[in-house]
């Protein structure tokens, strides 16, 4: 029988990123002021501790709202309050389409229900007044799309970064432009606003975060495993 005093130390929490406070860096964070608002859709399963980066976005922007569960009846239900024009807000879901196939060079892109390129790009994207993203794998963000019928009713918007997620080996992507959330939402919001500095203050804060876990790994591996097996399946529908 093992001795209670032998017990390894719990690692507290945070309260705000819920990562291991070894990992935190909320610390750094300072809210941004955005027009355009953010509604995080969690996975129950996509809850990476280490890696995630859903809560860490959120606590960027003080009027963003983040959601674990699989399905909401509505927007205004899952973002908690009402809203008066879902059309006015975008959903980040890439499924099959890729930007790199469609006559556009530009690194936000507004599709319809059968994947292909809207006209009228800049007038679309300039009534958007806010962004839900899917937290979760390949699969899992699938099913978020497909349990949720009230994300037809918004715009449905892809990307087309020119460079690859900053995760680079610690969590591998089986595409180019599968982003982490918070790459996702940096690009967002930054680009629909006109303002790169919501993208650098992003970005930053991701790469203090890699900067933290690769320390934490050094030190604490407990705490900052080796990544699994991403899930890499292909939707074969949008």
């Amino acid at each position: 029988m093992s001795n209670p005093a032998e017990a390894p130390d719990v690692v507290a929490d945070c309260p705000h990123c819920g990562k291991p406070l070894p990992l935190c860096i909320c610390d750094s964070v300072t809210p941004i002021e955005s027009r355009v608002q953010l509604l995080i859709l969690v996975h129950p399963q996509e809850q990476d501790k280490a890696l995630g980066t859903a809560r860490l976005t959120a606590r960027h922007f003080e009027h963003a709202v983040v959601r674990i569960g699989l399905s909401w009846p509505s927007l205004a239900k899952a973002l908690g309050r009402p809203v008066a024009d879902p059309s006015r807000w975008a959903v980040l879901y890439l499924g099959s389409a890729k930007a790199e196939e469609l006559d556009t060079d530009a690194e936000i892109v507004a599709i319809n229900r059968n994947g292909e390129l809207e006209p009228d790009q800049r007038s679309i994207l300039g009534r958007i007044e806010g962004i839900v993203l899917l937290d979760g794998t390949w699969s899992q963000a699938k099913a978020l799309w497909w349990r949720n019928p009230w994300m037809l009713k918004c715009q449905r918007v892809i990307l087309g970064p020119k460079q690859p997620s900053r995760y680079g080996q610690l969590r591998r992507e089986p595409r180019r432009d599968g982003l982490s959330t918070l790459e996702a939402a940096a690009m967002l919001l930054a680009g629909l606003q006109k303002r790169p500095e919501i993208a650098a203050a992003l970005i930053d804060s991701f790469d203090r975060m890699l900067a933290r876990f690769r320390e934490v790994q050094a030190n604490m591996p407990e705490l900052a495993p080796k990544p699994k097996k991403r899930d890499y399946r292909r939707r074969r529908r949008s």
